[in-house]
């Protein structure tokens, strides 16, 4: 009786063309994604322009903000320049305003000054009596007011200020002379309460 071989020949194992000689499982190959995104063309993203866009975005909003800032300052400027004038204009007007008003009231002592003038010019105001004392109070305290009398003989002619009621050639003169003050003018302040009533000497 033939003898059998307990183990039976097992068949050869062929080997798998690419396995390793040694009989280890292969790895699996695997890229890394920044090499398989260059091998196929992929390009990651350019950290240098996305940065360049951020600095442009800070750029225009903080250029945005100077400009509203200079908008203010402009606005504020304009604003502060308006309420100077009209601050100038108020006052300016506020004087006008009581000038004319005491103006009106000083109107009523015109005449007597005019006669105390009248009165200085025929002699009467000479000396120390009661009436030249009086008569230089009620001119000081007008003054004091404001009031100031124009109109004097030399004076060069000014229509805008004199008032001619007689005309007088004359050889001593080369241009419009006030000759003689019938009225003297008044001016209170700025503001010309009356004009000067004069003789004007003109040219022979």
């Amino acid at each position: 009786m033939a003898h059998q071989d307990q183990n039976p020949e097992e068949p050869e194992s062929v080997p798998t063309e690419g396995a390793p000689e040694n009989g280890a499982p292969e790895a699996a190959a695997t890229d890394s994604p920044v090499d398989g995104a260059e091998a196929d063309g992929f390009e990651g993203p350019d950290v240098e322009t996305s940065l360049s866009d951020a600095d442009l975005s800070f750029l225009s909003g903080q250029s945005s903000v100077e400009d509203l800032a200079a908008q203010h300052l402009g606005d504020l400027k304009r604003v502060t320049a308006e309420y100077a004038n009209y601050r100038k204009r108020t006052e300016a007007n506020t004087v006008v305003e009581r000038e004319r008003a005491m103006g009106e009231a000083v109107k009523v002592l015109l005449p007597v000054l005019d006669d105390l003038d009248r009165a200085e010019k025929h002699g009467d105001l000479e000396g120390d009596s009661p009436f030249t004392t009086i008569a230089s109070k009620l001119r000081a305290s007008v003054e004091r007011l404001g009031l100031t009398p124009f109109g004097k003989p030399g004076d060069l002619f000014d229509p805008s200020m004199h008032e001619a009621i007689f005309q007088q050639p004359s050889p001593d003169v080369e241009t419009d002379t006030v000759g003689d003050v019938v009225e003297t003018g008044y001016y209170l302040g700025s503001h010309m309460l009356r004009a000067a009533k004069v003789v004007v000497q003109t040219p022979a």
